[in-house]
């Protein structure tokens, strides 16, 4: 369950304190971790795998479950006043789809985020999302294409579909808790494995 904390995008750990760099997460409840211990999520393991490799980074996890790319559009601004991050991973669109909201709105949202985290001097990465089949193939399509256009017109880093080797790959079925939507603890290693490589250069 999300802990008010993360609301307001408070620093996940305490040594994290003195850290020169920032790096805000402003995302659902795929980086919130729904439904997992605490620790557990992907961007707990990227906090760790920054201290592993002695990077100087700060990690600011200020995601909520539920959340819509219209709702962190709206709290974007005071997060970026706030933290002044170096750089800001958007991880939100899921929840637009499952609202059947249209993917203008989920496209102009996306656009204005990036927009706004790079007029506040920070570097952007873009996580794309898919939906289920039953969605149908030209919704579904049009909505995974939409992350790699926001991602070229603002000249932000992109990771395709965060849930690559989870939701499609052999062993689907047994990834997700019983809602069949939110990713188990074992899923979120794979998740980081698909952020890292793109993550990776920016950090320099």
């Amino acid at each position: 369950m999300l802990v008010a904390a993360a609301a307001l995008g408070l620093p996940t750990a305490a040594r994290a304190q003195g850290a020169a760099r920032k790096l805000l997460v402003v995302g659902d409840s795929l980086s919130a971790e729904y439904g997992l211990a605490r620790g557990q999520g992907w961007v707990a393991l990227l906090e760790k795998r920054l201290a592993q490799e002695k990077l100087p980074w700060q990690v600011i996890n200020a995601s909520i479950s539920g959340d819509t790319t219209s709702g962190g559009r709206s709290r974007l601004p005071a997060l970026l006043k706030l933290h002044q991050p170096q750089l800001v991973i958007i991880e939100l669109g899921g929840n637009d789809a499952l609202r059947g909201l249209p993917l203008k709105l989920t496209q102009d949202n996306l656009n204005e985020m990036a927009r706004a985290s790079k007029a506040a001097g920070a570097q952007v990465l873009i996580t794309g999302m898919a939906v289920p089949p039953n969605y149908g193939r030209a919704y579904g399509e049009s909505f995974l294409a939409l992350f790699g256009t926001v991602a070229q017109a603002q000249k932000a880093a992109l990771v395709p579909f965060l849930l690559a080797g989870v939701a499609d790959g052999p062993d689907a079925d047994n990834m997700f808790q019983p809602d069949r939507i939110h990713p188990k603890a074992e899923a979120h290693p794979r998740m980081l494995a698909n952020v890292w490589p793109v993550l990776r250069p920016l950090l320099r």
